[in-house]
């Protein structure tokens, strides 16, 4: 169930049975010769709506720009700063505290994020915590957030380190390139690497601004080499992660 493409009425019966939601949430950005550059949105969305259709739970919005500052010297990316995300994932969760939801668990596909959102989670346990003392949060609920990666668990970190090796590298990996390639078959492009590993941050060192990463990586891979990347290695990604999230997320509601 998704809630773009739910009516109002239908969120209102939802919130009779779960006062839960899974945000897909990524970035923007560049991801190397043959990455989409909406790779890191495309990742959590197509997993998580997969798992909601399967698990019978309810899907948002995919919150689909992030923290890319480091990207922006490659055409096409789009970047927020700290201060923006935090006040923005403020407000999604507080619009969905008002109408009765307790449980926001954001799934993830952009590791640039994840300190920004857990600043975020700090932000909005701040307004509980000091509105507590006068009584209750006003017309917002008590709301508990959590944040995992697609890759966060075992079987697909398993399956990536048997499938890649260390070619997998840390960014424009053959792993989430394949999983898009699976959603959208018609994006495959096939580029030959040079070098077909890029080079780790140890060998190039660890980036600044958005002109110092890309006289370090000047391809914008990371340790990488993504023509490894095959459409079916991404829905048997796609296939293990969704079943990871199913799990996680059900004992999230329970917890």
């Amino acid at each position: 169930m998704q809630l773009h493409l739910s009516t109002w009425p239908e969120i209102e019966t939802y919130l009779t049975r779960s006062r839960g939601i899974v945000i897909p949430i990524g970035s923007t950005e560049q991801h190397g010769p043959n990455g989409l550059i909406g790779t890191d949105v495309i990742c959590p969305e197509v997993i998580a709506r997969r798992a909601g259709e399967v698990g019978n739970f309810l899907v948002g919005p995919t919150f689909n720009v992030g923290i890319a500052q480091h990207h922006l010297a490659f055409p096409g990316t789009i970047t927020l700063r700290p201060s923006t995300m935090i006040a923005a994932l403020h407000d999604w969760v507080s619009s969905l505290a008002r109408h009765g939801f307790e449980r926001i668990y954001f799934f993830n596909g952009h590791g640039g994020n994840i300190t920004t959102i857990q600043s975020a989670f700090q932000e909005i346990y701040a307004d509980q915590s000091l509105a507590s003392g006068n009584g209750g949060n006003g017309a917002r609920g008590a709301v508990t957030c959590k944040l995992t990666n697609w890759w966060d668990f075992r079987p697909v970190a398993d399956y990536c380190r048997d499938r890649y090796g260390a070619a997998h590298g840390a960014h424009a990996t053959p792993s989430e390139v394949a999983v898009t390639w699976a959603a959208f078959p018609e994006a495959i492009n096939k580029v030959t690497m040079e070098p077909r590993v890029a080079p780790t941050m140890m060998q190039a060192g660890r980036y600044a601004d958005a002109d110092d990463y890309r006289a370090r990586y000047p391809d914008g891979r990371i340790g990488s080499d993504p023509s490894m990347a095959d459409p079916a290695d991404g829905e048997k990604l796609i296939e293990l992660s969704a079943e990871g999230l199913i799990k996680d997320y059900k004992a999230f509601l329970a917890g």
